[in-house]
């Protein structure tokens, strides 16, 4: 096993962002594709290590990058003023996560025919937002991710199978959010799982998460949990 990694630019109208992808080196023609979306901070070094292993699986890996090149916060109060504008304007994030899925398929060693997306907190609504969008792909992935419907597309019509990883005690996604979920799906036709941790808030898989009062903890039974039912996912929709 090779895992190579490196970065690529990419285009959304004017601006220009940077994506990051890994894949095995060893294996021989195209394979399927995984592409990864970031928490509220930016396209960051936890990405690229979900990347790598992603890569160790046989998936081309490709961490998108939302904010623009080398934009990243540095505290919660600049994550949040890069995160809002898109959540103020989902046709706005919609658009860039459509540049970076026209990106990826353009990558000599993807499977266009065989896509994924997954993300982390914010990122995970990015990936739910993909699916609502419409997109022919084959599944989507959440793990803790914000569960907000998106405003400007209120009847969306889901071909991607959707799983979501989630924390029972998360304050940014209360159980009554998962219910309407849940219930936005099945109006949506989609083949969609809730898989919920109990005792678990948000953040649960990254290893630095450790501030109660705001509500995120890594939890490591949770995150081996979670990484182990996205794998099964990932094999049955590329099957």
């Amino acid at each position: 096993m090779a895992i190579v990694s490196n970065t690529v630019d990419y285009l959304d109208d004017d601006v220009l962002l940077e994506g990051f992808f890994a894949y095995d080196d060893t294996l021989v023609g195209v394979r399927p594709v995984v592409l990864i979306h970031h928490a509220w901070a930016g396209r960051d070094e936890f990405v690229a290590e979900k990347a790598k292993k992603l890569a160790e699986l046989g998936y081309l890996a490709f961490a998108t990058d939302m904010y623009g090149k080398g934009v990243i916060g540095s505290s919660p109060q600049e994550n949040a003023s890069l995160m809002q504008p898109f959540m103020a304007n989902r046709a706005k994030l919609q658009q860039r996560l459509q540049r970076a899925l026209a990106a990826v398929k353009l990558m000599p060693w993807a499977d266009d025919t065989r896509i994924a997306a997954m993300g982390f907190c914010f990122g995970g609504l990015c990936a739910l937002d993909l699916a609502r969008s419409g997109v022919d792909i084959r599944g989507v992935v959440s793990f803790h991710g914000l569960l907000i419907p998106a405003d400007n597309i209120p009847k969306p019509e889901i071909k991607a199978k959707v799983l979501v990883l989630h924390g029972h005690d998360d304050p940014m996604a209360p159980p009554e959010q998962v219910l309407a979920l849940q219930s936005e799906l099945t109006q949506a036709g989609a083949d969609w799982q809730v898989h919920v941790y109990g005792g678990t808030l948000h953040a649960f898989t990254n290893p630095v998460a450790n501030d109660p009062g705001f509500g995120t903890v890594y939890q490591a039974l949770a995150d081996k949990r979670s990484w182990q039912a996205m794998q099964n996912f990932l094999a049955e929709i590329f099957a």
